[in-house]
């Protein structure tokens, strides 16, 4: 996801609004190719941040600081000595383009007043901001310099001329004329709708593009050629409706969401119409949607990379826990077949009258049989009838004492799989770094992994709470994200009358609802059962059994690990889980 014309024309214009007349009190430079204008605007202090990142150029507002180095770097020395103390006389978008022009006001060396302009690339790699002098147009210095052993078109230096990056000969979206449109969509040549779009018209995205296209209700992979005139006509009709936030100055920051409410699909400043039942979410301005979307994206990111570790060892504990369980199955299967050793034994002892030393197979009558039938029973031929049945009893006793140790390590083993399978499922849907510090936390109390130093011992500095939602008929439900609250919720929260639910078999939370004595009305139940099987493993599964029972009639075996419970009389619902029906639900946190 990237800034496009309409998101930069969002962002020019509440900063044109906010900044103009208001000074630049500090400067600070935190990363390489980030910096962080420190602006007193109207009585209150505001924090600009301009980065020049390949993988992230943006410009808006924050209220998020960084860590600065001891040394300010060059380029953050040559702006406080240009652009700090200076006042913001204009703020613009050049075009549609990806490029904003802050024009700063202060005072030179001699006392004389001049007007720099602080121009803000937003390219992918080849982001830049650069720093020129209004008056002659020559770059003072920028914070990625371009000389010509990087580019022959275009070299970004101090001295030098600034000039616009290469014009792509693509129209102004704001200027063409209905008539004009559906000239270049009719002249134009073979090549899906929202390509024709993008690749076109200034400053418009991929997304935009596809927006365009699905208000006009054509599929954005239609062909251009095949268009009908009305096609055409409602194209342009939506192409209009998508701008006329631009020209009305009337935006809608808006974020769209995966079905799991936590990673961002897409956003922009017109309200996206093309992901359906997704969720959204509606920002009073385009600076709080990025500084929530990069924000939440940072978080995201150092979550997945925290738990990869976790998920990794995890995963292969349980494949070991898996191919185990495999071969304790096929033992308990091979024990339970010993009885025909205990009775190719008593056959022997029964008949060793008519059985000699180096006979290798014997026809016995079997009196276990209903009907007698004959069994061939082999024999070593170098040891006596006695001491081939005592070999027979001997396996059978070896089987019959292993099914019963295997049988009971096969309990453990199926124990330790379901509670691997519910710690990737918490893995899976952890949103808090302190969700997966008590995992970790909980897998080292279980002996999964070592334990810190106990010389400085790690507290927590925080925990997570369970998700809070409100149902229709206003009773509190409450689900766990992990073992350590499953346990919390179930054992310590819920009263004994409280509704307990959980998904039948299945690795999933603990939920609760909280009854405070009074009878729980089906739809309640019925929403407790959607929550219970959209936080679990069969989230994208339909009719998943939902067993629930009151609070009273589940129990914590003794020695049982963390969130492991047994119950007993329950009820079960099936329900199918989906965005929809979750987002009905009131959520309280």
């Amino acid at each position: 996801m990237s800034l496009d014309g309409i998101v930069l024309n969002n962002i020019a214009t509440e900063l044109k609004n906010t900044l103009v007349d208001c000074k630049v009190d500090k400067v600070y430079q935190p990363e390489r190719d980030e910096i962080h204008l420190n602006i007193r605007a109207k009585g209150k202090n505001m924090r600009l941040l301009l980065s020049a990142s390949s993988n992230n150029p943006r410009v808006y507002f924050t209220a998020n600081a960084k860590d600065n180095p001891q040394s300010p770097p060059m380029f953050c020395m040559l702006l406080r000595k240009h652009i700090q103390g200076g006042r913001i006389v204009d703020v613009e978008q050049i075009s549609l383009e990806r490029i904003l022009k802050i024009e700063i006001e202060s005072m030179n060396e001699l006392g004389d007043m001049t007007v720099k302009q602080l121009i803000v690339e937003i390219m992918g790699k080849h982001s830049n901001i650069v720093l020129i002098e209004k008056e002659t147009e020559k770059i003072i210095d920028s914070i990625k310099r371009i000389p010509i052993s990087i580019s022959t078109v275009r070299q970004v230096l101090p001295g030098r001329e600034y000039s616009l990056p290469p014009s792509q000969d693509k129209i102004d979206p704001l200027e063409i004329s209905k008539d004009d449109f559906i000239n270049l969509v009719s002249q134009s040549v073979e090549t899906p709708v929202f390509k024709f779009l993008y690749m076109n018209f200034l400053g418009l995205s991929p997304l935009i593009a596809k927006e365009i296209s699905f208000r006009a209700k054509i599929d954005d992979e239609f062909n251009l050629k095949d268009l009908s005139t009305e096609q055409k006509q409602s194209l342009f009709e939506s192409f209009e409706e998508i701008y006329s936030s631009v020209k009305t100055k009337t935006f809608a920051p808006t974020i769209i969401k995966d079905e799991s409410n936590y990673d961002v699909v897409a956003f922009s400043s017109v309200d996206l119409q093309q992901f359906g039942n997704l969720p959204k979410m509606h920002f009073e301005s385009i600076s709080e949607l990025l500084d929530y979307y990069y924000l939440t994206r940072d978080q995201v990111d150092r979550i997945k990379q925290k738990s990869n570790d976790l998920r990794k060892s995890i995963s292969i504990k349980l494949e070991r826990a898996l191919n185990k369980l495999s071969k304790q199955k096929r033992e308990v299967s091979d024990a339970e077949k010993r009885d025909k050793f205990r009775i190719y034994g008593e056959l022997i002892t029964a008949n060793i009258y008519k059985l000699e030393k180096g006979q290798e197979e014997v026809e016995l009558e079997n009196f276990y049989s209903e009907t007698l039938e004959p069994m061939k029973v082999k024999l070593n031929k170098n040891l006596t009838p006695s001491e081939n049945a005592q070999k027979y009893f001997k396996k059978y006793n070896k089987l019959k004492t292993a099914f019963e140790i295997v049988s009971r390590e096969l309990v453990k083993t199926e124990d330790e799989v379901r509670y691997l399978e519910h710690i990737l499922l918490a893995l899976e849907t952890s949103t808090e770094v302190e969700e997966l510090d008590e995992i970790r936390e909980e897998l080292t109390t279980e002996g999964y992994f070592r334990k810190a130093s106990t010389k400085k011992k790690k507290q927590l500095k925080s925990t997570s709470a369970p998700h809070h939602y409100k149902s229709s008929d206003g009773f509190d439900i409450f689900v766990g994200k992990n073992n350590k609250q499953n346990d919390y919720l179930t054992l310590k929260l819920a009263s004994k009358e409280d509704l307990w639910l959980h998904t039948k078999v299945i690795p999933g939370s603990h939920v609760i609802v909280k009854t405070e004595g009074a009878e729980v009305p089906e739809q309640t139940i019925l929403e407790a059962a959607y929550l219970a099987a959209y936080y679990s493993k069969g989230k994208m599964s339909s009719n998943v059994p939902i067993d629930y029972t009151e609070r009273k009639n589940v129990k914590k075996p003794s020695g049982a690990k963390p969130g492991m419970v047994i119950y007993e009389t329950n009820s079960t619902v099936y329900v199918t889980p989906s965005v929809e029906h979750i987002s009905k639900i009131e959520k309280i946190d």
